[in-house]
């Protein structure tokens, strides 16, 4: 929503909005482009009245400023109908969409045409079908299907069920790229059958894929990797990106590409001095030689290729993870098991309190942090459960040592733990901080 309001505003109409808590760097976006954003929902902050309320996939009926839309019969959209209506038709889209990698692959592309992060979270309270169905591909990436969004979906059928209806909006004269190493989506082509219209393009590591990322070395300052296609090589590339989940992102971008006529050198340019976006293994700071790392990371298999990757990168290092089960899927008990098996790269753990557990309760049972401790201490670990973030910023402050790199992981603000442990760790000067970075 915050992303829409820029462009909404930069295409020449007058923006507000409302919400209960933006931080950043949504929050410093929004206030550098002189967005004003109120606090709090309140009837009154539709006066003067406007042309169009956009209303977020997360704003239930009962809010006051939907009752107040509602009784004065102003027009309202979803985010994506005004995406679709206002910047996609009529241009070139490429839709990126999966369970991980959805932002990153984003980023990576650089394009004229209309690029778009198409996730299956549902649209809005009177449009309960995923944001993706909105979005007019022309190109669609499907990196990866796993089940997440447990308040969403029933199960994993569900969620391919989106798949299928998204995958089936790409016209004929289009492509879907399709990531080979993931079995649920090689599940949902086959799935389809003759019911699918469109060109299909497969990419991945594994020998069954047209496209595919072979001699993967991540020991120099940039990560280096070969593409070949139909066997035969086709070019070779580098990144500062790490992980094999990120060279999978960095493919499926490759293909995209290709398709819209970039020229190869471009597409190695682009790849090579891209810099990735805030909060997917970002660098905080460093401080007493330990390094702090800011991740996005929530759904266990995210967790578990975050930490792989970190660990390939700094592999002599102590790699310390602090977790907060904040994402709808996190909190509840669904990913329980899978959890315990998602800080294997990782020599220290500490798992934060559910957040809000109250009202995850009513969704179903929730994430037990404690089992999830045993579990990861039974693998010969140091791992806690502590739920409160200064307290865990006081563990950290005292167990760190030389040369540790600590990721911190949430979906959420986790309570400014970032900038407390940078504090906590120069105690107050020193500190090299690198947010920007």
């Amino acid at each position: 929503m915050g992303s829409l309001a820029g462009m909404l505003q930069a295409s020449g109409h007058r923006v507000t909005g409302s919400d209960v808590n933006v931080y950043p760097p949504m929050s410093t976006m929004l206030e550098s482009l002189g967005i004003t954003v109120r606090q709090g929902y309140s009837a009154e902050n539709l006066s003067p009245t406007p042309d169009c309320v956009v209303v977020g996939n997360a704003i239930p009926r009962g809010n006051p400023e939907v009752e107040e839309a509602l009784n004065r019969k102003l027009l309202y959209r979803s985010q994506p109908e005004v995406v679709k209506e206002e910047f996609i038709r009529g241009r070139r889209s490429l839709v990126i969409s999966g369970t991980h990698g959805k932002t990153t692959t984003t980023s990576i592309t650089n394009s004229p045409y209309f690029l778009i992060e198409g996730d299956e979270y549902d649209t809005a309270w009177f449009d309960k079908g995923p944001k993706f169905m909105h979005y007019l591909p022309e190109l669609a990436i499907v990196n990866n299907v796993e089940f997440d969004h447990a308040d969403i979906y029933r199960d994993l059928d569900a969620v391919k069920l989106a798949f299928r209806r998204f995958i089936n909006t790409v016209p004929g004269n289009g492509r879907l790229i399709a990531g080979w190493d993931n079995v649920h989506v090689r599940e949902i082509i086959a799935e389809m059958g003759n019911r699918l219209f469109t060109r299909v393009e497969t990419f991945g590591t594994s020998d069954g894929a047209a496209w595919q990322a072979r001699d993967l070395d991540f020991s120099g300052q940039l990560s280096r990797f070969k593409v070949f296609r139909e066997g035969v090589e086709w070019a070779e590339f580098e990144t500062p990106l790490i992980g094999e989940f990120n060279i999978r992102n960095c493919l499926s971008v490759i293909i995209a590409a290709e398709a819209w006529g970039v020229e190869v050198a471009a597409i190695k340019e682009a790849l090579a001095t891209f810099q990735s976006v805030k909060r997917r293994m970002q660098v905080r700071g460093f401080v007493r030689d330990v390094t702090v790392i800011d991740d996005f990371a929530h759904h266990p298999t995210a967790v578990k290729e975050t930490l792989q990757a970190l660990k390939t990168k700094y592999k002599d290092r102590r790699l310390v993870a602090v977790f907060e089960p904040r994402s709808w899927s996190s909190r509840l008990a669904v990913f329980q098991e899978p959890y315990a098996q998602s800080f294997e790269a990782a020599d220290f753990v500490i798992i934060a309190s559910v957040f809000d557990s109250r009202t995850a309760t009513e969704k179903g049972d929730v994430l037990n942090t404690r089992k999830l401790i045993d579990d990861i201490d039974a693998q010969g670990k140091p791992a806690f459960a502590i739920d409160a973030v200064d307290d865990i910023v006081a563990k950290l402050d005292a167990e760190l040592r030389p040369g540790d790199v600590v990721a911190i992981m949430s979906n959420g603000g986790f309570g400014g733990i970032h900038e407390k442990l940078l504090n906590a760790l120069g105690n107050n000067t020193h500190a090299s901080l690198a947010a920007d970075s």
